[in-house]
């Protein structure tokens, strides 16, 4: 089953909540063809069949329902994870969803996730890098990735999009095409120097972006750990071989290859970031892992194996 892991669907009525809570930058994802209208979803899935794609995990990330007052942050995580089990429902061979939890409020995040788990379906929790400009690493989110763990769950990892909150990224017009790889790469070290990875062996991280820059610093890190981080539970390199990685590069095969060699091709999981690379782009985002030169057993895995084995759903045949 080829199944995109990275694929995002808002409707104006959910965006329109977001707005009236708060949220100055919800124009973003307007008028992308990424709503819930009939023509919308025509569009989609006949983009997905040219693809050869069955299946999309929805996530509303980086659209997240983060709000101070813990009352808002409830509704609008209630009202995302509504939508999407109406459309799990009414399209089940197309649509999974990742739950929209209403964080920072882990106690809230807690009660949401088991209903969005247990009642709605869904097969995994969404977060964003950073959380109101808390590191996902707080001790204040460990009793979430507990439940996740028990659970043998998912948490799927996206960028905020608030350029790791640094004015050297957000007031230099660099907050998406630099900045979110940057988000990535910060969110993942916090993680793994906090010993996350390993302490929650059962709690299933996805990162996005071919897990940012760190294909190109797995040495590195290892290297400066020894004394920059001494107490990181555990090497780096060893750290990142426990979680998965989705495949959006923009179709910039040298990085795929090196994602694949520095992290492993059995721990990356197929992804198009639709509705960001419409058109054509959303067929390279398939074409070019074919294009990477990778054996035909690690290509055969990450568009059609990886990612139906992680969610336990059946594998295209050898």
């Amino acid at each position: 089953m080829r199944i995109d892991v990275h694929a995002h669907l808002w409707s104006e009525h959910y965006l329109d909540l977001l707005a009236r809570l708060g949220n100055s930058r919800t124009a973003v994802h307007r008028g992308l063809g990424a709503g819930e209208t009939d023509d919308e979803l025509r569009k989609r899935f006949e983009l997905m069949d040219g693809a050869g794609i069955e299946m999309q995990v929805l996530s509303v990330t980086p659209a997240s329902p983060h709000f101070e007052r813990q009352a808002d942050a409830v509704e609008a995580a209630r009202a995302a994870n509504d939508e999407y089990a109406a459309l799990t429902r009414r399209f089940p061979q197309r649509f999974r969803a990742f739950a929209a939890l209403p964080l920072p409020h882990t106690e809230a995040a807690l009660a949401e996730l088991g209903r969005a788990l247990d009642e709605l379906g869904m097969v995994g929790a969404a977060v964003t890098t950073s959380v109101a400009g808390r590191s996902l690493a707080d001790p204040a989110f460990h009793p979430l990735y507990t439940e996740l763990n028990r659970r043998k769950s998912v948490l799927y990892i996206h960028p905020a999009g608030c350029g790791a909150d640094s004015p050297l990224i957000n007031g230099h017009r660099i907050v998406w095409s630099v900045g979110a790889p940057i988000e990535d790469t910060i969110a993942i070290m916090h993680l793994v120097i906090a010993g996350i990875p390993s302490r929650y062996p059962d709690m299933k991280i996805i990162a996005s972006h071919l897990g940012g820059l760190l294909p190109m610093v797995v040495r590195r890190v290892d290297d400066h750990m020894d004394f920059e981080a001494p107490d990181t539970p555990e090497k780096p390199s060893l750290a990142f071989r426990r979680l998965w990685y989705d495949t959006v590069g923009h179709n910039h095969v040298p990085a795929l290859r090196a994602a694949a060699e520095a992290l492993g091709a059995d721990r990356l999981l197929l992804g198009t970031d639709f509705p960001y690379q419409p058109g054509e782009l959303f067929h390279a985002a398939v074409d070019y892992v074919r294009r990477a030169g990778l054996s035909e057993d690690d290509v055969r895995a990450i568009l059609d194996r990886n990612a139906a084995s992680l969610f336990g759903l059946p594998s295209a045949s050898p």
